[in-house]
C-alpha cells in the first residue's frame, strides 16, 4: 500500500489549488483595505458622442465645447486651493474638474446592475445616482436600488475611505458632499459593493469597492451616465482601491467606430518599440492629478525658444502641465502657444483664416478639393524622450469649410495635454514606479 502524504502536504496543496479561483484579495493595513486583484481587468471605453452621427469636426466641436467647461474646472479648483490657503475660510475645497469624454460599462451589486459611468482621470470618487433619490438627473440605465443588492454595506465613519473624502459628516453612517469645477455635486452616502467588470470575452467581479451612493446629484455634466469612476491618484479612486498598481488605456480617434480599450494590472504592460516613459509629478496641492514635466516643444524639426519654467508645477501648486483623458485638446500656458502659433503660421505656406466657426484658435485656408495636406512635424519634449506626434493628433481638415486648424489652444494658469493629442498611442499610468509611457499603437486592434 502507497504512504499517504503527510498532513501539511495536503494543507499546502489545498491552499494551491484554492487560490487559483479567488477574483480578489482584500488585505487590511493602516492606510485601509486594498484589493489585490491578480488577474488583468480589460474594460471597454465608448466616447460620449458615439452613433450619433456626427462628422469628425462636428465631434471635435462638441468636444471642445465640454472641454472649456472642464478646463474652467480645473482652474476654479487650484484657485480655491490658493484661496483656502490664503486663509479665506469661505471657500470649499477641493472641487475636482468634472465631466468627461469616454464611458464604461461597469455592473454594481449583487445580482449585478449595468451602468454607464464617466471615467475621469481628474477626479478620486466612484459614485452611481442611488434610490430613494431626492434630486437625480435623468440617466440612460436604471438607479441603482441598494435594497435589492445582497452585497450593499454601508462604511462606518472609521473607515479609512471616510477620512479621504475632501468633505464628510458622520451620524451614523459616513455622508459626502463632493462637487465639480462646473457646479455640479452629488451627495450621498459612502457604501461599499461589489463591482463586475466585463466584456464580450471577460467577466471579472470584485467585492468591497467603496463608492458613493448619491441620493442628491446636481448639475448637467453627468447626463450621458449613471455616475462617474475616478481613476485620479487619491485613496478613494479605482486605481487605488484595486490594488493594482498602474492602469493603462487606447483611445481610438475620434470618428471611429471601435471601442478603446481600458486595461488594468497584468493587461496593463506595453510590449510595443518605440515607447517612451517620463515620471509623474506630484502636486500638494492637487494630488489626484497626473503632472508631467514638459521641458520644450518643437515645431518642424526646430526647437522653439520657449523657456523651461513656461510649464514648471510652481511652488504654490500653479502652473505645472497635467495629461488628461477628459478634456478633448491640448491646452498650453501662454508664452509657449505663442511661440508654437507662430512657428506653425511662419512654416505653413497657407493663408489663416479668421472664420472662428471651428470653436479653435489657428486655422488655414486650403485650396479649394483638398483632401490631405503635409504639415510641420509637432514634437513635444518630456522628462525622459520626445513624444512626436502624428498629424492627426495635432492638425484637422474639414474638407466641407477647406480648414485645416491645430487643435492646440492658449491658457493661463495650467496646461492640459488633452485626449486627442493621446489618440492611438497606449498610454500606462504605473503608479508604483510614477511613472507614465506613451507607446504608438493601432488602438482598434489591441
Amino acid at each position: 500500500m502507497a504512504e499517504k502524504p503527510p498532513l501539511s502536504r495536503l494543507l499546502i496543496l489545498f491552499l494551491m489549488v484554492a487560490s487559483l479561483f479567488v477574483p480578489a484579495v482584500l488585505s487590511t493595513s493602516r492606510r485601509g483595505p486594498t484589493k489585490v486583484v491578480p488577474q488583468g481587468i480589460r474594460v471597454d471605453l465608448t466616447h460620449v458622442d458615439a452613433g450619433k452621427n456626427y462628422s469628425k469636426i462636428q465631434l471635435l466641436q462638441r468636444g471642445i465645447k465640454r472641454g472649456h467647461r472642464r478646463f474652467e474646472g480645473f482652474r476654479a479648483s487650484t484657485s480655491m486651493v490658493l484661496a483656502a490657503e490664503e486663509g479665506n475660510e469661505n471657500v470649499q475645497v477641493p472641487t475636482h474638474a468634472g465631466n468627461g469624454e469616454y464611458l464604461m460599462s461597469i455592473s454594481i451589486g449583487s445580482p449585478p446592475l449595468a451602468y454607464s459611468a464617466i471615467l475621469d482621470t481628474g477626479s478620486d470618487l466612484i459614485w452611481t445616482q442611488c434610490k430613494p433619490c431626492q434630486e437625480c438627473y435623468k440617466q440612460p440605465t436604471p438607479i441603482f436600488d441598494p435594497s435589492k443588492s445582497s452585497s450593499f454595506s454601508k462604511i462606518p465613519c472609521s473607515n479609512p475611505l471616510c477620512d479621504a473624502l475632501p468633505t464628510s459628516t458622520c451620524s451614523d453612517n459616513c455622508e459626502y458632499v463632493y462637487s465639480y469645477g462646473d457646479y455640479s455635486s452629488t451627495q450621498g452616502i459612502l457604501a461599499s459593493e461589489t463591482f463586475t467588470f466585463e466584456t464580450s470575452s471577460d467577466k471579472v467581479s470584485v467585492p468591497n469597492i467603496g463608492f458613493g451612493c448619491g441620493e442628491s446629484n446636481q448639475g448637467s455634466g453627468f447626463s450621458q451616465g449613471g455616475g462617474l469612476v475616478g481613476l485620479g491618484r487619491g485613496p478613494l479612486s479605482l486605481i487605488s482601491q484595486l490594488g493594482s498598481g498602474k492602469f493603462s488605456y487606447c483611445l481610438t480617434s475620434i470618428d471611429d467606430t471601435n471601442t478603446s480599450p481600458l486595461l488594468f494590472g497584468s493587461l496593463a504592460s506595453l510590449n510595443q518599440t518605440g515607447a517612451i516613459s517620463t515620471p509623474l509629478i506630484k502636486n500638494s496641492a492637487q494630488p489626484s492629478f497626473y503632472y508631467l514635466s514638459l521641458e520644450g516643444i518643437s515645431v518642424g524639426g526646430t526647437r522653439l525658444d520657449i523657456p523651461k519654467s513656461t510649464f514648471e508645477l510652481q511652488s504654490d501648486g500653479t502652473g505645472g502641465l497635467i495629461i488628461d483623458s477628459g478634456t478633448t485638446i491640448t491646452y498650453l500656458e501662454e508664452k509657449g502657444y505663442k511661440l508654437v502659433k507662430k512657428a506653425f503660421v511662419d512654416q505653413l505656406n497657407l493663408p489663416v483664416s479668421k472664420d472662428s466657426s471651428t470653436g479653435l484658435d489657428l486655422c488655414f485656408s486650403t485650396p479649394s478639393g483638398t483632401t490631405s495636406l503635409s504639415v510641420p512635424k509637432l514634437v513635444f519634449h518630456f522628462d525622459g524622450g520626445d513624444l512626436d506626434l502624428p498629424a492627426d493628433n495635432y492638425m484637422i481638415l474639414d474638407s466641407a469649410s477647406g480648414l485645416l486648424c491645430l487643435m492646440i489652444m492658449d491658457s493661463s494658469g495650467l496646461s492640459i495635454f488633452g485626449n486627442m493629442q493621446q489618440q492611438n498611442m497606449q498610454i500606462l499610468y504605473d503608479l508604483e514606479k510614477g511613472m507614465l509611457s506613451f507607446a504608438p499603437t493601432q488602438c482598434a486592434h489591441l
